[in-house]
């Protein structure tokens, strides 16, 4: 079959919208599609722009499956725009070669847009577009301000959407920083002026100073030609060390308007409702397109835009005719949302506002002129009713509208109540209807099997919360009920609370429940959150307040025993260890009194550690160059081995080193529960891999992967999983197993359980793990990197810190006193905790004399 070229002129988010849209249609098998983009990054996420001065890596701001780029028949071209476009010929000029397409689309965006004011192009002016700005951005800050020796002065031109979110890149940079906007209210195009004013005390409470009405006549220089403050047009001037401009946007149509295009007036190219331009052969999908007399500058109608197109390539009549604008966002941490009829312009349309200055809260629903009908709204400070509002709008209430603005309002209609043409998502355009068929006819029966089947709420996800709703609700019509909350504290699972901390960045439990609980917490979920925290940001357990979180043992980085002594258990990767470092355990062992015991992870197990002595055992332990077991965590605790091909005559593999290779990379992994890995060199599997969460097996081609295997009230045998894999493979499936385990696991819920709690089974976790079923796998490899790169021990940092040291004491008035309650009997060489019968007869801290087995006292 002859195939076809296709052309895609920028690498954005539309772009790859359009790319995946095509493979997901099975396009590829007939065209080829070539996306030639400008900056030297595959797509990126621009709306979390912000977030990028907090990532690990840049890389994490990528969108999606990177293996969309290896599909057969896609290529992407990074750094190498297309330069020009010649329509007669129907070819490209992009990276100095001619291309030649039966397809074009322009997807080229927008650029920043900056205002006609004198010294607006002096060094310490800036857009804030690309991740390239970013980083000049982040650089000239630095270096201002070690040479200014203070804190950088910077000012941000435009308070509306990208005004605030380059506000709040500033303050992260440690920057003082002023809004300065024309118009009389902050996000003047989203929210009415009473949500500007809301708005204006929630920014300026976070440090942020405003300016509105307030029109920028001229950015000074100083004598080095670098910025060093703002003239206004009042006659007022700032200053400043750094000014972003942050004024709108325009579309890219330059080339467009060089192959002849049909260009509007005001900018954009024409477009129709199947995003075709003047020439047939050419579409204009998201910024740059003008599709009904507009210009649509928001993600979502640049997807829609993206599937009409694909499905026009291949012979279909999609056409694009309108899109949603609601906007939900967090700027500088405070939420605003925007739906619907937000100004109320609709005729006879009614208002109904609460406003507490306060608590700095704005709410506004407007209504049809019965009172009936949800036409749009404006929340500011507290945007949590959103996704359940505007899948509303033009729909009727059912209730008194002051029930959803009110605290401790009335109960809200369900997710239920909603119609089937009511669009849920509209980043994906996913109808309730669609929703409930994913239930009723796909027979999805979790949140994650609706999520994959429809993609409602894989992009922002500001509707999770509304197509939950819709889920549980047929769920319950078809007479099955379930509940997963944590706790009475919290209405989510384990899981949901996962991604509402990765998603929202919350970093302590304060914040988490103000925001997503309610009460103080209790001993189910704080130690719950104390994990995920740990899990998402790697911080030290007992740094601020999160060591109030932690479980006895957490708190002290030990297992606490039946006498209320520890125990102290090294590192000792795949078992294996140095003469050396077995005399240093010995030492500590004979120096402090401690009971040892070789355990079943193949390490070696201190026994009867007091707390005060904590810290001198591990400082011994550190300086030898041994690090936390975290036997005291939900985590990793051993992988463990046989000696494999390095000396036993059968092995085929070396399990031993592998071994230790998964240990260092997996130790301090915080989880739902406990996790164990065993790693045998053969079949005749010596280290009971088979046994473990995960077990490994080697053959002659590599190695066979199991899970679901562990101990406890519930053995469970581990099932196959992967066969012959090489390391590299092995590895990746491993962290994407434990990585999915993690995010989704319910609380102390171990793997066997989980796996068969997955729908589909371990079916389904092969899918995700092995095939990456729901386009998560990039996202899974990205948080065990970031895991294994941000990994630091526990007692090695706790010795480092003085603050950390003053909590292991046994009194607080005598720190160095040893609790007098301890007693002990001597056994087979070494001492044990004595039982009630014989502390009845020994001396408080002392050791009772030896006895012969079942002699008398």
């Amino acid at each position: 079959m002859e195939r076809s070229t296709l052309v895609v002129a920028g690498a954005g988010m539309v772009a790859r919208r359009l790319v995946e849209a095509l493979v997901e249609r099975g396009a590829t098998d007939t065209w080829d599609v070539e996306v030639f983009g400008d900056e030297p990054h595959a797509p990126y996420d621009r709306v979390a722009l912000t977030s990028y001065f907090d990532l690990e890596r840049p890389e994490d701001l990528l969108l999606g499956d990177q293996a969309l780029w290896s599909t057969p028949g896609v290529t992407l071209h990074t750094g190498a725009p297309v330069e020009s476009v010649d329509t007669a010929t129907r070819t490209v000029v992009a990276g100095g070669e001619g291309r030649r397409y039966d397809a074009l689309v322009l997807a080229t965006g927008s650029y920043a847009a900056v205002p006609p004011v004198e010294g607006a192009d002096l060094a310490g002016c800036f857009v804030y577009r690309t991740i390239e700005d970013l980083d000049s951005l982040r650089a000239w800050i630095d270096e201002r301000s070690s040479a200014l020796g203070r804190p950088v002065r910077g000012a941000v031109v435009g308070g509306g959407l990208l005004g605030l979110e380059a506000a709040g890149a500033l303050t992260s940079l440690g920057t003082e920083t002023t809004v300065v906007e024309f118009a009389d209210r902050l996000m003047p195009v989203q929210v009415d002026p009473g949500g500007g004013e809301a708005l204006r005390r929630l920014i300026e409470g976070l440090g942020v100073h405003v300016r509105t009405s307030t029109a920028t006549s001229r950015v000074e220089a100083d004598d080095e030609g670098r910025v060093r403050g703002m003239e206004f047009a009042s006659g007022d001037r700032l200053d400043v060390d750094v000014v972003v401009f942050a004024t709108g946007v325009r579309p890219r149509d330059e080339l467009a308007r060089g192959a002849g295009l049909d260009v509007h007036p005001r900018g954009g190219v024409l477009a129709d409702a199947g995003c075709r331009t003047s020439d047939p052969a050419v579409f204009a999908i998201g910024e740059v397109a003008c599709v009904a007399d507009r210009v649509w500058g928001l993600v979502g109608p640049g997807y829609t835009m993206a599937e009409v197109v694909a499905d026009r390539l291949l012979g279909g009549e999609a056409a694009f005719t309108d899109a949603d604008l609601s906007t939900k966002l967090k700027l500088l941490g405070v939420d605003v949302a925007s739906f619907g009829d937000a100004f109320g312009t609709t005729p006879g349309s009614l208002e109904v506002v609460y406003a507490d200055p306060v608590q700095g809260l704005y709410k506004k629903l407007v209504l049809s002129d019965d009172a009936s009908t949800l036409l749009g709204g404006v929340l500011v400070g507290d945007a949590s009713a959103y996704g359940s509002l505007r899948p509303l709008v033009g729909h009727a209430l059912g209730t008194d509208p002051t029930g959803w603005l009110l605290p401790e309002s009335a109960e809200r209609p369900t997710g239920g109540a909603l119609p089937d043409e009511a669009t849920v998502c509209s980043c994906n355009n996913v109808t309730a209807g669609a929703v409930r068929c994913a239930v009723t006819e796909q027979g999805c029966t979790d949140l994650a099997g609706v999520k994959a089947c429809t993609k409602a709420g894989t992009s922002c996800g500001s509707c999770v919360p509304m197509v939950k709703q819709l889920f549980q609700a047929q769920l319950a019509e078809a007479g099955m009920e379930v509940s997963d909350d944590l706790c009475e504290h919290f209405s989510l699972s384990r899981a949901q609370l996962f991604d509402v901390v990765r998603v929202s960045g919350i970093r302590t439990f304060s914040e988490l429940v103000a925001r997503h609980g309610r009460g103080r917490g209790c001993d189910v979920c704080r130690p719950v959150a104390a994990s995920i925290l740990a899990s998402l940001y790697q911080e030290h357990v007992l740094d601020g307040e999160g060591a109030a979180l932690q479980d006895t043992n957490d708190h002290v980085m030990a297992n606490m025993q039946k006498d209320g002594t520890y125990s102290v258990v090294p590192r000792i990767p795949g078992g294996e260890v140095t003469p050396e470092g077995l005399i240093v355990i010995g030492e500590v062992a004979k120096d402090f009194g401690l009971y040892t015991k070789i355990t079943g992870g193949q390490r070696i197990d201190l026994f009867g550690a007091r707390i005060e002595q904590l810290p001198a055992i591990w400082s011994r332990l550190v300086d030898a160059g041994f690090e936390s077991g975290h036997a005291y965590g939900k985590s990793l605790r051993t992988v463990k081995s046989c000696v494999g091909s390095t000396w036993c005559r059968f092995g085929v593999q070396d399990s031993v080193g592998l071994a230790i290779a998964l240990e260092l990379r997996y130790r301090g992994l915080r989880s739902p529960h406990k996790i164990k890995l065993g790693v045998s060199g053969c079949a005749r599997e010596c280290a009971e891999a088979r046994g473990k969460d995960v077990g490994v097996i080697a053959t002659d081609q590599g190695w066979n992967m199991y899970v679901g295997g562990n101990g406890g009230f519930t053995p469970r045998h581990a099932r196959l999983f992967a066969e012959d894999l090489t390391t590299e493979q092995l590895v990746r499936a491993i962290d994407r197993f434990l990585m999915y385990y993690v995010r989704t696991a319910d609380r102390l819920q171990r793997t066997a359980p989980w796996v068969e709690s997955v729908e589909g089974g371990l079916d389904a976790v092969r899918a995700v793990v092995m095939d990456d079923a729901l386009g998560i796998a990039a996202d899974l490899d990205a948080a065990m990197d970031a895991h294994v790169g941000g990994y630091r021990d526990e007692w090695a940092a706790t010795l480092e810190d003085p603050e950390k040291l003053r909590k292991f004491a046994s009194f607080v008035n005598a720190p160095d006193v040893a609790d007098p309650d301890l007693a002990y009997v001597p056994e087979r060489g070494q001492k044990r905790p004595a039982s009630p019968a014989e502390r009845g007869v020994v001396i408080a801290g002392d050791t009772l004399p030896v006895r012969t087995a079942g002699g008398p006292l």
